[in-house]
């Protein structure tokens, strides 16, 4: 039995109605109280009594705290409203809302530095509320129940720069409060366009998405524009994306509907930097260097760094040892990023760097060129590993894409 109305087990109509008995001081605080309401926190909960009573009074608390009953009507900041990407387009051949994430355009950095993670995350959380009112909206006007939503993620230009660790934190944040606050809404998660750094991205927010979610994501591979059809009737699917829907004024991509993002113009800026944490502080001496090391057991995973000075600037690149398990001079390793010199006594440095090769990477921060001063540096270095199952599926999207001649 799907755990759906009309389609439940004795055990889980029974279940259903103890749910809703034990839940009559809730019930009047929610916006809908049916059954396909209740049986969705049932269902993510795979019909355990407790759990979904404890899921579901955690959200009407989310609810009072975001205030949901009036998010319809919140705007959120300018600079959220015309650069943060996505739009919702079109309906699936059921009548399901499809919603568009165009990941590759959006600028994540210039987001966080013109507007809070609560405004940003708030404006998503604004996104899923508008998504239920639509499916309310497709149950109406077809006779029949809607409650489930179909999204796209475009990751073309997926780069590193999505990688910085701000940002990534904002996914995490927001997948978790999606799986906690929005469960059984997901139809399907299709990918299209999805860059070889893809399985590392996948790998970074994957913990934060449940077991059901990850069984939804679908990835397509260089035919995509052929099979997204499949999914979506053609004229509900921008002709970008493979069917024949257009604006009024026969631009492919809806910009009506879809918004494509965009880097941030930094009048928008309201600070220069994003509050950081690092795990590790140390001084520097006057004269020397310090040499971060970090073992890369294959290819395709992604080193990523921040830090900060105090007491000036200071040198930093990056390294591949040539021989192992001994120490080696700066001249004596081959050079993966150049060494320079960064202000970061001003401004905190953030970069990452994709390893093509395995081996032990070296972070040299350098201070030999300053006599007098030592200096204080703050940082944090990982290891982003791809997500070794979506790994192989692109891999496997890739060998059997057919050949020009076919």
């Amino acid at each position: 039995m799907s755990g759906r109305v009309g389609d439940l087990s004795p055990q889980q109509e029974k279940a259903l109605a103890r749910f809703r008995e034990d839940l009559q001081d809730l019930l009047p605080s929610l916006p809908n109280a049916d059954d396909h309401f209740l049986l969705r926190w049932l269902r993510a909960r795979n019909f355990d009594l407790q759990k979904s009573e404890d899921m579901l009074r955690k959200h009407v608390e989310f609810r009072k705290q975001q205030d949901l009953d009036n998010i319809l009507t919140w705007q959120p900041p300018e600079v959220v409203r015309l650069f943060d990407s996505g739009g919702l387009c079109g309906y699936d051949y059921e009548g399901c809302p499809v919603w568009f994430d165009i990941i590759g355009t959006l600028d994540p950095k210039g987001l966080l530095l013109s507007a809070s993670k609560q405004e940003v995350i708030r404006k998503r959380i604004k996104v899923c509320e508008l998504l239920l009112h639509e499916c309310e909206l497709q149950s109406e006007k077809l006779g029949r129940k809607i409650d489930l939503v179909l999204m796209v993620f475009d990751l073309e230009g997926l780069s590193l720069k999505h990688l910085w660790k701000p940002a990534v934190e904002v996914y995490q944040q927001f997948f978790a409060m999606l799986e906690a606050n929005y469960p059984e809404m997901l139809k399907n998660l299709i990918v299209v366009r999805a860059p070889r750094l893809f399985p590392v991205a996948f790998n970074l927010v994957k913990s934060f998405m449940s077991e059901d979610t990850r069984r939804k994501i679908v990835i397509l591979g260089d035919n995509w524009k052929q099979e997204l059809p499949k999914f979506i009737c053609p004229d509900q699917l921008p002709v970008e994306f493979g069917g024949t829907m257009t604006d009024p004024d026969g631009n492919p991509k809806c910009l009506t509907k879809i918004n494509y993002g965009g880097e941030v113009p930094k009048r928008y800026y309201m600070h220069n930097q994003v509050r950081t944490q690092y795990e590790h502080s140390v001084s520097v001496g006057r004269g020397s260097s310090l040499q971060v090391e970090n073992e890369i057991l294959f290819p395709g995973c992604v080193l990523r760094w921040q830090f900060a000075s105090d007491g000036g600037d200071i040198g930093f690149g990056v390294f591949l040892k040539t021989k192992m398990r001994e120490r080696q001079r700066a001249g004596d390793m081959m050079e993966v990023l150049p060494s320079q010199r960064y202000n970061a006594h001003m401004v905190p440095e953030d970069g990452s760097l994709t390893c093509l090769k395995a081996g032990v990477y070296v972070l040299r921060f350098d201070n030999t060129y300053s006599l007098m001063h030592s200096k204080k540096l703050s940082y944090t270095v990982e290891v982003l590993l791809p997500d070794k199952a979506s790994e192989e599926k692109l891999q496997g999207l890739k060998a059997t894409r057919p050949s020009p001649t076919q």
